[in-house]
């Protein structure tokens, strides 16, 4: 489906679309990304390096757990099915972002065509949502194995995982399509800088010609935050009836036992959403460049860095998997 969508967006989105009519705009055929260009020039070279071993480790971390999900059949369950959808598409989001980020930070030409923008705002948007509906369904798994044991097996089945991870994925590729089209449906004329280190919504935004900047502006935030927002009220409303499932637990074993199997996902929750919600709702006013990019790091590069870590410090079944086959291959290796 993404392939399908990667090979019609360009022709439906081309640099020509929308015109409006009566006027005589230069239309736009490539953007100019600020970036860190306002940062002193002596710090890129660190903040390169620091950046570059981040991405290293989340694409090493997801893939560490993805190898160990896929070699241990004990993990051959439901929830670590969700786990390496969620590492694919933390993976996949990166790639789309991180690569050019750090080939600007030491770069002086930062232009980056029509297409490549409209195709880095498409794949950073699907992989963004694809991201917050498996938490969601990440959730929604961990409800139905506190609230409803007996049933987990019926409700969770191999073919219903299937069916939930394929509509994470078809619904962040909806939703980033939708977005994209939207904004490139727009008239660019005149400026052509993108005051961000990536095709960022609102900035291009701010470039777009035309009386109706502002409802699209309004329209965008109002379809982002409420899908994220939606996302997030499912999910706390299936933590409101797990933690309520989890006290009438007599045991204080068993409630801890319990709660353990949540404890990752919901720390991940909060790190996702709280850099969220630093990004998408911040106050109106005025804010640095500096600012801007700063906050963008923490939702592009940061959260994406530490998910791994959190899933695998505080999973101890993970952990202990991850181990044995890490001491297996060093034993075979050394044999």
């Amino acid at each position: 489906m993404i392939v399908m969508l990667v090979t019609f967006i360009p022709l439906l989105i081309s640099p020509d679309a929308a015109p409006v009519p009566g006027q005589n705009y230069s239309m736009v055929t490539e953007f100019i990304l600020v970036g860190f260009s306002n940062f002193p020039q002596h710090l890129l070279p660190t903040f390169f390096l620091l950046y570059l071993l981040m991405y290293l480790f989340t694409l090493l971390g997801n893939l560490l757990i993805m190898a160990t999900v896929w070699s241990e059949r004990s993990l051959h369950t439901p929830m670590y099915l969700f786990l390496c959808a969620l590492s694919t598409s933390e993976i996949l989001f990166t790639v789309a972002v991180t690569p050019r980020m750090l080939v600007d930070m030491l770069s002086t030409h930062r232009t980056i065509t029509w297409t490549a923008c409209a195709s880095q705002m498409f794949f950073s948007f699907t992989f963004g949502f694809t991201h917050s509906f498996l938490l969601m369904i990440m959730g929604y798994d961990r409800y139905v194995a506190i609230c409803h044991p007996l049933r987990y097996n019926v409700l969770m089945s191999n073919r219903s995982c299937a069916r939930l991870v394929s509509w994470t994925w078809a619904g962040g590729s909806i939703m980033g399509m939708m977005v994209t089209l939207i904004v490139f449906h727009l008239t660019f004329c005149g400026s052509n800088v993108i005051h961000h280190f990536l095709c960022h919504v609102f900035s291009l935004l701010k470039l777009a010609c035309g009386n109706e900047n502002s409802s699209v502006t309004l329209g965008v935030g109002l379809v982002c935050i409420m899908a994220l927002l939606g996302c997030c009220l499912l999910i706390l409303l299936s933590y409101a009836f797990i933690v309520a499932a989890i006290l009438r637990i007599p045991s204080a074993e068993g409630r801890h036992k319990a709660f353990s199997t949540c404890a990752s996902h919901l720390t991940v929750v909060i790190v996702h959403y709280g850099f969220a919600s630093v990004v998408y709702l911040k106050p109106k006013g005025p804010q640095s460049l500096e600012g801007d990019i700063l906050m963008g790091i923490t939702y592009t590069v940061l959260t994406p860095f530490l998910s791994p870590i959190i899933f695998s410090l505080r999973n101890k079944e993970l952990k202990t998997a991850m181990t044995k086959t890490f001491l297996r291959k060093l034993y075979l290796q050394s044999s």
